[in-house]
């Protein structure tokens, strides 16, 4: 595999590079590089801006809003996101159920949400785990019966990421709790979160944010035509989603940033024969993953969904991260305090000061998007055959 940029590509490059400096608010930016929360307007006004240029879904087919770039083009923007602290995306609508739909929903469902998740028109969130079903999720029991023209679905969600945020959920609900396997009697629903009977309720964590959510359905009614693909079916298309969404939780190009601001943050330390050994094995580790992703996305470019494999980006991936953040620790010292006031004029202290919170909430990547352990498992049965 050829790793250097043809001149059409460095071309793109400096398009993407330049045109990014251009449009992205500084104030989203600093949020970003100083690890403070975004809030909606910011996600939000960033993806509207990314739409308006037509880049917000560079995968999606050309006939839906995709840009039919190269995979090499869709890497080198992604990369150049990363490098200039733009805020991400927002996965779940996107990244995560408009390939679903694209590949199960109807022509109504395709008509009525992709374009809406295009314009960022509707805030998407995921409705997967629950009390003692994270990454055992087919344990779920968050039941929706079919009566006349809806369902009705009562149960809970937990770990909702931006649910307080969501106009609407996509969920895996337990439709015929009489099938003796647990995968099946599964069916993926799309859930107005407007509807009577939701109760948001937010979970703080460790780090002192409101990222995630727990989500209570009380008979809430859903209309039939938002069932996707068959009923009693769901757990195909879970499957599906989740590979799309471990495609994305290796976070690369936000690694790569992170790792050139250890090495400046980290000066008398790269002295230091266990610092400088212990970093120079992340920056391999991390090299190596950027190659396996390239070679996913190949594959994507091919027509083939990801498949059991991609468990490899998600564990190494998000080992990484945790890793560079035990680092950026280790390399600012007591400068790392948690917690501590902030001056607004200091931006190296709004830097360190962040930097302890983060390290808490990067705790959870090797949980979610299910287990590190999990991982291990599927690639042990689905691609090694143990």
């Amino acid at each position: 595999m050829d790793l250097n940029y043809s001149p059409e590509e460095s071309a793109f490059r400096d398009e993407v590079r330049a045109w990014i400096r251009a449009h992205l608010p500084d104030e989203a930016r600093d949020k970003v590089l100083n690890y403070r929360e975004l809030s909606k307007d910011d996600l939000l006004g960033w993806h509207r801006t990314l739409a308006t240029q037509g880049w917000v879904a560079p995968h999606w087919p050309v006939e839906w809003g995709g840009t039919d770039w190269t995979v090499v083009q869709r890497y080198i923007f992604e990369e150049e996101c990363g490098a200039a602290g733009a805020p991400p995306i927002v996965p779940f609508g996107v990244r995560m159920c408009a390939p679903v739909l694209l590949r199960f929903g109807t022509p109504e469902q395709k008509q009525r949400f992709l374009p809406r998740m295009y314009r960022g028109d509707d805030f998407w969130c995921q409705g997967y785990s629950e009390p003692g079903a994270g990454s055992d999720l087919a344990s779920l029991k968050t039941r929706a019966l079919r009566q006349g023209d809806h369902f009705v679905v009562t149960g809970q969600k937990t770990w909702t990421t931006l649910g307080h945020y969501a106009d609407w959920i996509f969920c895996l609900v337990r439709s015929d709790p009489g099938r003796e396997k647990r995968q099946e009697g599964i069916s993926f629903l799309l859930i107005d979160m407007r509807s009577p009977g939701i109760t948001v309720r937010p979970i703080a964590l460790m780090d002192g944010g409101h990222e995630v959510n727990e989500v209570f359905f009380d008979d809430v009614q859903v209309p039939l035509e938002n069932l996707v693909h068959e009923e009693h079916k769901g757990w195909t298309v879970a499957k599906f989603l989740l590979g799309y969404e471990r495609m994305g939780t290796g976070n690369i190009a936000v690694c790569k940033r992170e790792l050139a601001r250890v090495q400046a943050l980290a000066g008398p330390l790269l002295d230091d024969p266990r610092f400088r050994d212990r970093l120079t094995r992340v920056e391999v580790e991390l090299m190596a993953l950027e190659i396996t992703n390239l070679r996913f996305l190949d594959q994507l470019r091919g027509g083939r969904p990801p498949g059991a494999e991609v468990s490899l980006l998600k564990i190494k991936g998000t080992e990484i991260q945790q890793a560079l953040t035990e680092l950026m620790m280790q390399a600012a010292g007591p400068r790392a305090l948690a917690f501590r006031p902030v001056d607004a004029t200091a931006a190296f202290d709004r830097f360190t000061a962040s930097l302890a919170p983060r390290y808490c909430n990067v705790r959870k990547a090797t949980i979610y998007a299910g287990s590190n352990e999990i991982q291990r498992n599927i690639i042990a049965k689905a691609t090694l055959g143990l």
